[in-house]
């Protein structure tokens, strides 16, 4: 079916909800979601696109049901689970939204999040609006500790390793899911995660290009997450969190390997100049004593041997650790080099990409 385009006076809004095993709580969000986007008709025109992936209960028979009541509701379907990243970049071929959110079916952040993400992305102009339930004026609720805690300082490090400029704002949720994109920019980005992981991947590359990305302060609220999931739904959406975050993680990996080699590098230099220090200092200690004793072209030998004989491990334990951290260290700058070279080119294919999509717009009007 084909999905409507967008009248000229009001935007178009795609909101994307992928659903993955939810019969149990699935009708009665899509409604909630629904009547929420009613209450924005005054502004935005909305389309509601539920991506079944792959699930083995009633979740897809339930959304088609559901959007053979609305002519704005679409369902689209895998044949197996092909997990979030798949799901996500389905759905972004297929929106024609001027503005395109991404919501969670579980509902664990509120439907108002729509509407003060769309305000945000319009006042601001950002290409990307985040609801941070960790940046100012966000809170977290009925999430477990342990499960926040891991949450919270991923994204602090994610934050981190994604950071181009020092002096630029820190995004405090990188992995969170619930955003809202400017469609157009959104789909000139090349993706390639298949999992949770597309999350900071986008925001990794939408800061190659200068994307202005802001967070607005939210609320996650798990209520419903504990009084409506089975338990062992609930032990599966565990370990599928730390799943994510494990993978998150090596996204960081990912986006700046060169870290991974420098900081050892530079610490294995540090700790090679203790015992190398001391070689030198009592290679000299003996070569100055040796001066009245030995012809000078022997001095230097005999004086370093006679420092090796009294403590070899120093000469041996630093001069590995010397040539492991340069090793180390060039391998981060060749690294460095080659995430350079990524992001020059990844730029350059953006930006060809838009000039021949605004050329082929031009050459049909």
């Amino acid at each position: 079916m084909n999905n409507p385009e967008p009248k000229k006076n009001k935007a178009l809004v795609s909101v994307v909800v992928p659903a993955y095993n939810e019969e149990r709580i699935l009708e009665t969000n899509l409604a909630r979601i629904c009547a929420y986007l009613k209450t924005l008709e005054n502004e935005f025109l909305w389309e509601l696109i539920v991506i079944n992936d792959g699930s083995t209960d009633a979740t897809g028979e339930i959304a088609e049901a559901f959007a053979a009541t609305a002519e704005n509701v679409f369902v689209l379907h895998h044949m197996f689970n092909f997990r979030l990243g798949q799901a996500l970049r389905f759905a972004f071929t297929r929106c024609k939204g001027d503005y395109i959110v991404v919501m969670d079916a579980d509902l664990s952040y509120s439907p108002d999040h729509i509407g003060k993400m769309l305000a945000k992305i319009r006042e601001s102009r950002a290409k990307i609006v985040i609801a941070s339930p960790y940046t100012k004026g966000g809170r977290v609720s009925h999430v477990p500790w342990l499960r926040r805690i891991l949450s919270k300082y991923a994204n602090r490090f994610l934050s981190l390793l994604t950071t181009s400029d020092w002096y630029s704002d820190k995004l405090t949720n990188l992995t969170g899911m619930v955003r809202t994109y400017d469609g157009e920019f959104l789909r000139t980005l090349s993706l390639w995660a298949m999992d949770v992981d597309i999350n900071p991947e986008i925001i990794y590359k939408a800061k190659i290009l200068r994307a202005r990305i802001v967070e607005i302060p939210a609320h996650l609220d798990w209520a419903q997450e504990k009084t409506s999931r089975q338990p062992s739904r609930r032990r599966r959406s565990n370990f599928r969190m730390l799943h994510g975050i494990i993978q998150s993680l090596l996204s960081g990996f990912i986006f700046r390997p060169f870290i991974f080699f420098l900081f050892p590098g530079l610490l294995l230099f540090v700790l090679s100049l203790y015992p190398l220090i001391w070689a030198l200092v009592h290679t000299v200690t003996y070569y100055n004593r040796l001066a009245h004793l030995t012809p000078f072209d022997n001095r230097l030998s005999q004086a370093m041997g006679a420092a090796y004989k009294l403590a070899p491990h120093s000469f041996i334990v630093g001069g590995i650790a010397l040539l492991v951290s340069i090793q180390l260290i060039s391998l981060g700058f060749l690294a460095y080099q080659k995430k350079r070279y990524f992001a020059e080119l990844f730029h350059l294919g953006s930006s060809i990409y838009r000039d021949s999509k605004s050329k082929k717009i031009t050459e049909i009007t």
